[in-house]
C-alpha cells in the first residue's frame, strides 16, 4: 500500500492516470496529486514505516523549498512567521527528528568524548566513568564508553571504532596486555586530544592522570612493617604497566628504608585474574617458610589471599597481614576488614574530563602539563593490625 506524501494517509490513495509515463495518484483525504518513482511504487507499508522523515518530506508536503524548511527549523529570522509555523506543524505531524550527527559533522565536531576501560567488574572504573560523565554532560557533551575486556586486540578495535565515529577526544586506561601503542599514536597524528588515566605508558606523548602509586605502596608496606610483620610478599600486576612498576618500586623502597631484606621469591608479577590470584596465593601460602604478610596490587587479589588463608587455617592478622589497593566496597565487609589504599576514583574521572575539555576549548596548541597526580589514602582495617 502507498502512503500520501502530504498527510501520510494510507487507505485513501487512488490511481489518477499517467504523467510522463509515470503512474499518477490522488489522495481522497487531502486531494493531493503525486507520482512515485519505480522503487517507491514497489514499496510496501512495511517499508513506509521504516522511512525517517527528512527536510525534503516536509518541504514537499507544504510546497516550499528545502532551504526554507532548514532555515525555519534552525530559527532564522528571515522566515515569515506563518511559514515557520507551518514548517514546525508539519515537522511535528511527520515526527521529524533532526540528524544531529550530520549537523555536527558539518561543524567538524560531534560533541562526543570516547572512553575505553579495561573492565567493568572492578568498581574502580565505573566510578571513574561516573565522574567523567557528570562533568561532560554538564558541558553538553556525550560520553561513549567501550570495554576492552583486558584484551589488546579488543582495545585496538575499540580505538578504530572511536575514530570511525568521529569522537572529539579519547580517555583511555590500558589493558594488562598492551605492549604496543601505534593505535594510540594515530590520535596524536590526527590532532585528536587523548588522555591516559590510571593505567598509562611512557611511549605515548599524551597527558596522564594517575595516583601516586609509589607513595601509596610505600605507605602500605611501611604500615605492615610498623605492625611487626617481617617477611612481606608482593602480589603485583604485569610489569608492562607503569602502575605495576611503580607499586613494586614503592614496596622495595619501604623494605629498604626499614632494613628488611628483599626476597625475590616473595615477589610475583603477572596477569591478575581471580584464577591467577588463587594460583599465586596458593604458592605463597604453601612455601616452607611462608611470608607473614602480603601486599597485593588490588583488593580482589588481597581478598583471594584472605579467603585462602581461612581455608588453610591461617589466622588474619595474627599469622598473616594483608593489605590491598583500591578500597572496593567488599573490602570493608570481609572479616576482619581489609586494610587498603583508597583511590579518588570520582576525582580521577572529573579531572580527566575537565582536562580534555580544556584541550578542546584551546584555540591554539598550548603547553599543558604532562601529568596530574592525585593523592591516595591508607584505610586501616583489621587485616593488618597485628599490634592492635
Amino acid at each position: 500500500m502507498i502512503a500520501c506524501p502530504k498527510c501520510s494517509e494510507v487507505g485513501s490513495i487512488m490511481k489518477a492516470g499517467y504523467v510522463r509515463n509515470k503512474q499518477r495518484y490522488v489522495c481522497k483525504n487531502c486531494n493531493y496529486f503525486f507520482t512515485l518513482s519505480a522503487p517507491e511504487q514497489l514499496s510496501s507499508t512495511k517499508k513506509s514505516r521504516r522511512h525517517q522523515t527528512t527536510i525534503i518530506d516536509i518541504a514537499r508536503s507544504i510546497g516550499v523549498s528545502n532551504s526554507t524548511v532548514s532555515r525555519a527549523l534552525h530559527g532564522h529570522v528571515d522566515i515569515n512567521p506563518e511559514t515557520r509555523q507551518a514548517v514546525l506543524d508539519m515537522a511535528a505531524k511527520l515526527d521529524y527528528q533532526p540528524n544531529q550527527l550530520a549537523y555536527n559533522l558539518v561543524k567538524s565536531k560531534t560533541n562526543t568524548i570516547g572512553m575505553i576501560v579495561p573492565e567493568f567488574h572492578n568498581p574502580f572504573f565505573p566510578n571513574v566513568i561516573i565522574g567523567a560523565h557528570d562533568v561532560l554532560t554538564a558541558e553538553g557533551y556525550n560520553l561513549t564508553i567501550m570495554q576492552s575486556n583486558e584484551s589488546y586486540a579488543v582495545e585496538v578495535s575499540n580505538t578504530k571504532a572511536m575514530l570511525a565515529n568521529r569522537i572529539d577526544g579519547l580517555l583511555i586506561s590500558l589493558t594488562q596486555e598492551t605492549n604496543s601503542f601505534e593505535h594510540l599514536q594515530v590520535f596524536e597524528k590526527r590532532g585528536i586530544p587523548l588522555i591516559l588515566f590510571n593505567r598509562v605508558c611512557d611511549d605515548v606523548a599524551a597527558p596522564k592522570v594517575v595516583v601516586n602509586d609509589f607513595e601509596a605502596s610505600f605507605m602500605a608496606v611501611e604500615h605492615l612493617i610498623l605492625n611487626g610483620y617481617e617477611r612481606i610478599a608482593h602480589l603485583g600486576g604485569p610489569l608492562n604497566l607503569l602502575v605495576s612498576r611503580e607499586r613494586l618500586r614503592g614496596y622495595r623502597a619501604a623494605l629498604e628504608k626499614h632494613g628488611k631484606s628483599i626476597e625475590e621469591d616473595l615477589i610475583i608479577q603477572g596477569m591478575l585474574s581471580q584464577q591467577k590470584a588463587r594460583i599465586y596465593g596458593k604458592y605463597l601460602l604453601e612455601l616452607e617458610n611462608r611470608p607473614d604478610a602480603v601486599f597485593a596490587v588490588n583488593d580482589s587479589a588481597a581478598i583471594e589471599i584472605m579467603l585462602m588463608a581461612a581455608e588453610k587455617g591461617i589466622r588474619v592478622p595474627e599469622e598473616l597481614g594483608v593489605v590491598g589497593f583500591s578500597d572496593n566496597p567488599e573490602s570493608a565487609y570481609i572479616g576482619p576488614g581489609l586494610t587498603t589504599i583508597r583511590q579518588p576514583t570520582l576525582e580521577m574521572g572529573k579531572t580527566t574530563a575537565k582536562w580534555i575539555l580544556q584541550m578542546l576549548d584551546a584555540e591554539e596548541e598550548m603547553n599543558f602539563p604532562q601529568e596530574r597526580i592525585l593523592k591516595t589514602e591508607l584505610v586501616i582495617r583489621g587485616s593488618s593490625l597485628r599490634k592492635a
